[in-house]
């Protein structure tokens, strides 16, 4: 465990002119702060730097704006993208006058999170391991306004370029649609610039394993990080993001998170592993169903249970929506099994070994916020192992090949955001119970969802309605 000291004297000793402060806003988007440090000493580390949150997405009024943010000592690396060597930090968001949590702030939720699986006798520690996929494109455009609306994306890779004129000649080598998955090179045209990804996250803490092409054309693609606890993983998962939109920047290329960027293949989602341990053994695995402990399908019980509502975080754009839908790999019945990956909760190979034991949530995306996604996850399933709430039978069988009539037994995730936001509205005691989320985050996120993404996306014409209702 880093602390102020060690940081002032790595400041002092590499004789670092620039601290960035890095804290994450409410939709789940890095902002930052770069201070000379000369404005940064011991008491910064605890009593924090001030600054306006008035400006914030979701936080403040301009009449309360005043916020605090302190760096966490353990979250200290150089950023390997700025000219001037520079110590970054990531800081969880006190309010000024009193020097509590914000309780808007996703880092503060998440500590409170931790709190919570303390303080009900279940574990002591929760271990998260995000699979977070992405598109890396050549080309991205969009626009908006009150006569017309578009959005265009290009990449190397793209099926639909077999047919272009490159310079140099068109080579091929265009991965079909849904056969992305594991080409090599030619076909695989970013395995250098994963690497460079991979290896820059390795330089700044984050524990790697691998990187691989994804399933979808155009450039689909994950890297591998490994677990960590709620709050680190979360930190990492900031980490990964940061380091390959800005690896491929470098390479002249771009890269989106966004659920469903192209139709008609597969989206990119967030395969989220999870676990609770308590004193430091692990509460996951036993003598039940795939090698499970009865606290785990308990678990896996409150996790489906409250997944419409906990869409509302793990899947919070409308994008997200257009990922969940059958045909693409996507997880639309909430269901589990082991080794299914048609399941919602799927149960991972983890041999003869119980520290391995873990489920897996497939349903979120990358575009939720880590803090708010894991620790709404943690408190479904304490929710489902102080209730002991029944999971009910595995679903041992390929989903999609089930009759309507076996399908219509099973639940299904919500069919847009709306509707999970419907169903936070009428469940989120089991987030507000443990004091880790309040009503008033719980309203606060709705009426910005509402406002911001839903609303405005009901309001315009899409153009594929002037193909389907122009003639009328």
């Amino acid at each position: 465990m880093a602390t102020a000291e060690d940081i002032l004297k790595k400041i002092q000793d590499e004789n670092i002119q620039l601290v960035d402060l890095k804290f994450i806003d409410l939709p789940g988007i890095w902002q930052h702060l770069t201070l000379h440090v000369s404005q940064i000493d011991a008491d910064s580390f605890t009593d924090g730097v001030a600054f306006d949150g008035s400006s914030i997405r979701g936080w403040k009024a301009i009449n309360e704006s005043d916020m605090m943010m302190v760096p966490d000592p353990d979250t200290a690396w150089i950023d390997p993208f700025y000219a001037e060597p520079t110590l970054s930090m990531i800081c969880t968001i006190k309010e000024p006058r009193t020097g509590a949590l914000y309780e808007r702030c996703p880092r503060a939720v998440a500590t409170k999170a931790i709190d919570y699986l303390k303080s009900s006798g279940i574990g002591d520690t929760a271990f998260f391991g995000p699979e977070a996929e992405f598109f890396i494109f050549d080309d991205v455009r969009f626009d908006q306004n009150e006569h017309s609306a578009y959005y265009y994306v290009d990449s190397v890779e793209g099926r639909w370029n077999t047919g272009r004129e490159e310079e140099g000649g068109n080579l091929g080598y265009k991965p079909r649609y849904k056969e992305g998955y594991f080409p090599v090179a030619p076909t695989d045209t970013s395995q250098d610039m994963r690497s460079e990804m991979l290896l820059t996250m390795a330089s700044l803490g984050v524990p790697i394993e691998k990187h691989h092409h994804e399933v979808a054309t155009g450039g689909q693609c994950e890297l591998g990080i490994k677990f960590g606890e709620l709050i680190q993983a979360a930190d990492w998962l900031m980490i990964y993001k940061y380091c390959i939109k800005n690896v491929a920047k470098k390479y002249g290329k771009t890269v989106t998170f966004m659920p469903k960027p192209l139709f008609n293949d597969n989206g990119s989602g967030m395969h989220t592993h999870q676990s609770i341990w308590k004193d430091g053994q692990p509460m996951m695995a036993g003598d039940k169903y795939a090698g499970l402990s009865q606290t785990a399908l308990w678990y896996i019980g409150g996790i489906l249970k409250h997944a419409p509502a906990l869409l509302a975080f793990t899947n919070p754009t409308t994008n997200s929506y257009k990922r969940l839908v059958p045909g693409f790999e996507a997880p639309v019945n909430l269901a589990y099994s082991q080794g299914n990956r048609s399941a919602s909760v799927r149960i991972p190979l983890s041999g003869d070994n119980p520290k391995a034991k873990r489920l897996e949530f497939r349903c979120p995306d990358a575009t939720s916020n880590p803090y708010l996604a894991f620790a709404a996850m943690l408190c479904a399933g304490i929710d489902g192992i102080k209730n002991q709430i029944d999971p009910g039978d595995p679903l041992d069988v390929d989903i999609y090949d089930l009759s309507p009539e076996e399908l219509a037994k099973i639940p299904s995730t919500p069919g847009s955001l709306l509707d999970a936001l419907k169903a936070l509205e009428e469940d989120h005691e089991f987030l507000i119970s443990g004091g880790v989320f309040t009503e008033d985050f719980i309203q606060n996120w709705i009426e910005y969802k509402l406002d911001n993404e839903v609303n405005p996306m009901r309001l315009r014409p899409h153009p594929y309605e002037l193909s389907l209702y122009y003639d009328c």
